[in-house]
């Protein structure tokens, strides 16, 4: 994971220079502001992915004599055909919009997010999909 954590150093440089820079040029607060938090964020992952990479070791990815067939095994599982990310998005967006327009669509969406939520997650334990 260091290869990741030099990556998001590198973001978190990039950012603070951008930040100082559109400081003196604009002496704008919002965009400084954002930009500073940018900063963080970046500062914040690589820090993580640091830590982490001290934590587990070299991985596969990080040695440059590795071979292709130590990194090969099963990542985990992901739903070819599942639609409920597609209503959860569509859910998220209805409570987004109730916090622009109207109070009560936000409660409505996310009565709308509790379930698409639920189905999402408890997909695969009922029915032909159980395992």
């Amino acid at each position: 994971m260091k290869t990741e954590g030099l990556l998001f150093a590198g973001c978190a440089v990039f950012f603070a220079a951008t930040d100082v820079v559109y400081w003196f040029l604009s002496h704008d607060p919002t965009g400084t502001t954002a930009l500073a938090l940018a900063v963080a964020l970046a500062f914040l992952m690589g820090f993580y992915l640091f830590v982490t990479g001290r934590r587990t070791g070299m991985r596969p990815e990080d040695r440059p004599d590795a071979e292709i067939s130590e990194a090969a095994g099963e990542y985990g599982f992901f739903s070819p055909h599942s639609w409920w990310p597609l209503f959860t998005a569509a859910s998220v967006g209805t409570v987004a919009m109730g916090v622009i327009f109207a109070w009560w669509l936000a409660i409505l969406g996310m009565m709308f997010v509790i379930t698409t939520a639920m189905g999402f997650v408890l997909e695969y334990y009922r029915g032909v999909h159980t395992p």
